[in-house]
């Protein structure tokens, strides 16, 4: 059994919790506690025996798998809500973190029983040998597809993930993060990276396999029970570094600093009330919580003149007048903004929102790191991509190659162009630039001036009033013949 028809099977006893008015997410979180306990047992980590002889219990006997299992109807379900109790209270380490506050929505035993046993018969043999990571990331993939359950909000396509995190290019030994981390998609991808580029951290010293099992891939979530299932995803990709639970936005973001690599896809809109951020180091203050993200982010970077970021924004961050102009000024002075990439419409949650992918990196100085801004047009004369139309990895191909170009004059393809400093700071340092022409849309920037069509119109209207006057003139002329 492969892991797509496993996470089929998963998702469809979603039907079985319905008359339980589950929603979907709500099913995904409940099936998380579940399958904790369940990989537990399969990867035997339920206690681990370290080599000094030393025991790390990380589910306490009496509440694992098997006792899960054994259990039916009534007792069954009292002994579930007891379970999760105990775990979140008197565990430690990632358990009580993914445990902490939970509790159940099923009311029904025989919907409990009927999940937990069906989990019990699969083929977790086929399961381990893909990788019960790629399995849960599947199944959190197949949560955000689904559009009642509103989780397509922090779910990024895993094809953009693996570009962004591919030109970024994250190196052993660097620390990576992304402030607004929903699931952890994007550390996740980081992590893969650097272990593909290292045989699974076989080139690296037992240090630096440490460090980047413990420390090199961290980030922050607002969501208690997206939290969870962050944790949970890094946990079965053997990552152990610090998943905050809190908001990126408040005085607690002011301590995440300091990084290599920042990969994200911050939430778009603006805080409840049109409040501030209560952040104090922040220059600009504003209640659009896409420009505080990007305030936070080029502010948590070495300013070593290597430290980079991707991030994907909305199309507002690159026009918005007033703080949106002082803060794209001071990330054009802090930072090298060297690319931006117009993506098309429709993959992602709200159809029809228009965003961008930012690729800058943090100067050694806070005045004049970019020089010129290469733009790439994803979004002209392409489809609105979705269930119907997925977007695909050859979708980014061109851009790629314009990308990493080894010089970037040399490509000839109309969606690529550049715009100087100066250039931009004329245009009122907008960055809503690069898009191609559309056939299909009226231009409006080659329509005429209307001032000055009013004044042509006008010496037209006069010109004719003029005629008109001398035709007038000149039938009076004329002998009218006088009729019998």
């Amino acid at each position: 059994m492969t892991t797509q028809e496993i996470v089929s099977k998963l998702c469809n006893l979603c039907n079985v919790l319905r008359d339980d008015g589950i929603t979907y997410h709500q099913y995904v979180t409940e099936l998380t506690y579940i399958l904790f306990l369940k990989m537990a047992k399969e990867t035997g980590t339920e206690e681990i025996e370290h080599k000094d002889g030393s025991v790390r219990v990380n589910i306490p006997a009496g509440y694992r798998w098997d006792d899960l299992v054994g259990k039916s109807g009534i007792e069954l379900k009292k002994f579930y809500k007891a379970l999760l109790t105990h775990l979140g209270d008197n565990c430690t380490g990632r358990v009580r973190e993914i445990y902490q506050g939970s509790a159940t929505n099923i009311e029904e035993p025989k919907n409990l029983e009927k999940i937990i046993t069906s989990i019990d018969a699969l083929d977790w043999y086929s399961a381990r040998e893909e990788g019960l990571g790629n399995l849960y990331e599947g199944l959190l993939e197949k949560n955000a597809n689904e559009k009642k359950s509103g989780a397509g909000q922090y779910f990024t396509p895993r094809v953009l993930i693996d570009v962004m995190t591919k030109l970024v290019d994250p190196q052993p030994g660097e620390r990576c993060n992304d402030p607004a981390c929903g699931t952890f998609g994007f550390m996740i991808a980081a992590h893969r990276h650097v272990k593909e580029a290292t045989d699974d951290f076989f080139d690296l010293s037992q240090d630096m396999a440490d460090f980047e099992r413990n420390e090199a891939f961290t980030g922050c979530e607002l969501v208690h029970d997206t939290h969870r299932l962050a944790l949970m995803n890094a946990m079965l990709h053997d990552i152990d570094g610090e998943i905050k639970l809190g908001d990126t936005l408040s005085s607690m973001g002011a301590s995440m600093k300091d990084f290599d690599v920042v990969l994200t896809n911050p939430p778009f809109g603006t805080k409840k009330g049109g409040e501030r951020a209560t952040r104090d180091d922040f220059t600009f203050s504003t209640s659009n919580k896409q420009l505080n993200f990007l305030q936070h982010i080029y502010r948590s970077l070495k300013a070593n003149g290597k430290a980079r970021t991707a991030v994907v924004l909305p199309d507002n961050v690159l026009f918005a007048d007033g703080d949106g102009e002082r803060i794209r000024i001071d990330l054009m002075d802090k930072c090298d903004l060297h690319t931006v990439l117009r993506l098309p419409t429709g993959i992602f949650y709200a159809q029809g929102v228009k965003t961008n992918v930012l690729f800058f990196t943090r100067g050694r100085t806070d005045k004049g790191n970019t020089k010129e801004v290469w733009f790439y047009d994803l979004r002209t004369n392409m489809p609105s991509f979705g269930k119907t139309t997925p977007l695909k990895r050859e979708h980014f191909d061109s851009f790629v190659a314009a990308y990493t170009a080894e010089d970037r004059r040399t490509v000839s393809d109309e969606r690529w162009s550049v715009f100087t400093r100066e250039q931009i700071e004329a245009k009122g340092n907008s960055l809503d630039l690069g898009l191609i022409r559309d056939d299909s849309v009226l231009d409006y920037n080659e329509l005429p001036d209307p001032i000055e069509s009013a004044e042509e119109a006008v010496a037209n209207l006069e010109e004719a009033v003029d005629l008109l006057m001398s035709v007038v003139k000149e039938l009076k002329s004329l002998e009218v013949p006088e009729v019998e």
